[in-house]
């Protein structure tokens, strides 16, 4: 497996056990608080450039073997 892929993999799984932890401990407060939702947000960026530049080596590496 590709080390950009398990590093993707690893970050995204504790990213969402986080997530879990955390509206799980919320208890009964109601909606989220905006520093919630900018740290959701960078989570969300970070998982989803991680993921771009894990296709885009796979692709390259793939061009490569074509050519």
């Amino acid at each position: 497996m590709n080390a950009l892929l398990t590093v993707t993999v690893t970050v995204l799984g504790a990213l969402t056990g986080r997530l879990r932890t955390g509206w799980r401990d919320r208890g009964t407060e109601a909606g989220a608080s905006t520093l919630e939702l900018v740290i959701l947000i960078l989570g969300l960026i970070t998982v989803a450039t991680l993921l771009v530049a894990t296709l885009t080596a796979a692709v390259k590496s793939r061009t490569d073997q074509i050519n």
